[in-house]
């Protein structure tokens, strides 16, 4: 819709999939077609969209996922305002964290940008790195 670049993850079943980004994650559907097993999903300024594997136009042989997980390699950033409502929501449902709450500092240039953040697996394996941003900080040494 509105971002140049939008992810779309090949799933196994778009209504659980739905269901975790939207009841769980908060993710609002700009709008569907059951149909198809096809979501456009958003949450604040991060898009992506969810088409059910064997619904609608799936891509076949070597482009299309086989074995759970899906996704491996791919990691999606997602910048929130907060990280707290997310890690509280996936707590209360029982869901784990791949990669805990953590704060990190990232070189960048004569500065480093800081980042809270945590990445969790979606239903079909994808891996969603939530951040907030920490703001700015000069970079002291040459240690990255």
């Amino acid at each position: 819709m509105g971002n140049a670049l939008v992810p779309e993850f090949a799933v196994s079943d778009w209504q659980a999939s739905r269901a975790f980004y939207c009841d769980v994650l908060g993710f609002d559907c700009l709008y569907e077609r059951p149909e198809e097993g096809f979501c456009y999903l958003r949450l604040g300024e991060a898009e992506l969209m969810i088409d059910q594997i064997g619904f609608g136009r799936t891509f076949g042989g070597r482009h299309r996922p086989d074995a759970h997980p899906f996704g491996r390699g791919l990691n999606v950033q997602i910048r929130v305002p907060t990280i707290a409502p997310l890690v509280a929501a996936l707590a209360g449902c029982g869901h784990p964290l791949v990669l805990p709450v953590e704060e990190k500092w990232y070189r960048l240039g004569p500065q480093k940008a800081g980042q809270r953040q945590f990445v969790v697996a979606d239903p079909d394996g994808y891996l969603l790195r939530f951040h907030e941003e920490l703001g700015l900080r000069p970079r002291r040494g040459s240690a990255a």
